[in-house]
């Protein structure tokens, strides 16, 4: 193996701590003799334990070898990859290396450690190769990287030559996309600032569609027209969602997520103290092959707070102008998003000569957001048609539709008024104490 992995070219960057490395380093020992064999026993049980910590993660399943090879693949972030995933298969000189590469893949997928375990007394190989994972329905952590690599993984096994490989892989890259902008949904600011990255994957979304909030279509129709403009390459808005709590606004956005993922829509959520890092956010995918939402979720400033300067930059006037495949999407319970008073409405303040400057700079920031759809409280009817669209999901829930708008009547003077979440808080409740 060590003698493969020393002749790849373009997926070196694998890294020296790789399983992959390592245990090429394993076999080195193995070949060379000389090695104590409890130790060299120890060594591939702890590259099998991060092996199968990789295939709980992502819910890997049947060959965890075979799959570990094709993340890699599907992983590698190089020019080769990088180019492949705008073009696809292409005729450049680096195909050469990208066909020698995938030669020794192709090998190390058939890779037979019989020898190794026959004389070191051990199985694990032969179960990874044949693993059965216990995952429940819903509980992958990432079920998108899960399904990709296992397709990737798959159609490589039916492969006969590097030739096959080089197609089904610049195939996969041109289709989904390679590294972690390729395979993941949604993304967040680092937290390590001695990171190399900016942003790391959010490894687990929820899978809200636009259905699961009833009513509001007017303002859902308005969201999804500017979303497919977007992604469709044409003039496009930043958006702020504005209005009552609870009103689903935010699901709004995730549900707009899952709907447009498979065409190429990312998200990146931001919180308030990390606008100082958008300009590196935006370094990071300004030349990447998709469309991102930057995220803002329950934005609001105080008077005192200054970091909405980093944002109006951002959206429009700083020198470097925002890429085209880059938009901002914002929640807010103001429509305005800075804390308003009544003294910024006249320029007789004692403490500022034009008060109505100050007034004007609170109101630009909202200004930067082409469209702004509002969501406001439903009506007490509106909210019983909510509570009975919810409820039918669960058919546990037998109360008619006079008893559920009783009940449901009750619980809203208790629970925060009347909101679409207060009526999910009802229903789940319901559907909590239901025998």
């Amino acid at each position: 193996m060590y003698r493969l992995i020393s002749k790849l070219v373009i997926y070196r960057n694998a890294g020296e701590d790789s399983i992959l490395f390592r245990l090429a380093d394993i076999c080195q020992q193995f070949d060379a003799g000389g090695y104590i064999k409890e130790n060299l026993i120890t060594e591939i049980y702890i590259e099998i334990n991060r092996l199968l910590d990789i295939a709980t993660c992502y819910g890997f399943d049947k060959n965890l070898w075979h799959n570990y090879l094709a993340f890699i693949l599907a992983m590698s972030e190089n020019p080769f990859t990088l180019v492949s995933e705008k073009t696809g298969a292409n005729e450049g000189t680096v195909n050469v290396f990208a066909r020698g590469d995938f030669l020794i893949f192709k090998k190390l997928f058939d890779y037979d450690f019989t020898k190794i375990e026959n004389e070191l007394g051990i199985n694990c190989f032969s179960v990874i190769l044949d693993y059965k994972a216990v995952v429940k329905s819903g509980h992958i952590s990432n079920k998108s990287v899960s399904e990709k690599v296992q397709e990737l993984s798959e159609a490589i096994e039916k492969a006969v030559d590097e030739d096959q490989i080089y197609n089904i892989v610049t195939g996969f890259y041109k289709k989904y996309g390679v590294g972690k902008f390729g395979l993941n949904k949604a993304f967040r600011v680092s937290a390590s600032k001695d990171a190399g990255e900016v942003l790391v994957p959010i490894t687990s979304t929820g899978d809200m569609v636009l259905d699961d909030i009833i009513g509001y279509e007017a303002q859902k129709k308005k969201l999804v027209e500017n979303t497919e403009a977007f992604l469709n390459g044409k003039a496009a808005n930043n958006v702020l969602l504005f209005g009552d709590a609870g009103t689903g606004k935010s699901t709004s956005v995730k549900a707009v997520l899952n709907m447009y993922y498979s065409q190429g829509l990312r998200m990146i959520e931001v919180f308030k103290h990390e606008f100082k890092d958008l300009s590196r956010i935006i370094d990071e995918i300004k030349n990447r092959n998709y469309k991102f939402i930057i995220y803002m979720d329950d934005l609001s400033f105080e008077e005192f707070e200054i970091e909405y300067k980093y944002l109006k930059a951002v959206i429009e006037g700083g020198l470097e102008t925002k890429p085209e495949n880059v938009l901002i999407y914002a929640t807010s319970n103001r429509r305005h998003l800075i804390r308003e008073t009544w003294s910024d409405r006249s320029d007789m303040s004692q403490d500022e000569l034009h008060r109505s400057d100050t007034m004007q700079e609170k109101l630009s920031l909202a200004a930067r957001f082409g469209v702004s759809i509002g969501f406001y409280k439903p009506s007490q009817q509106e909210f019983f048609n909510i509570v009975k669209g919810l409820a039918a999901k669960h058919p546990e829930i037998k109360l008619s539709y006079e008893q559920l708008c009783a009940e449901a009547n009750k619980w809203e003077l208790s629970h925060g008024g009347i909101s679409g979440r207060t009526a999910q808080q009802f229903v789940n409740y319901l559907a909590g104490v239901a025998e």
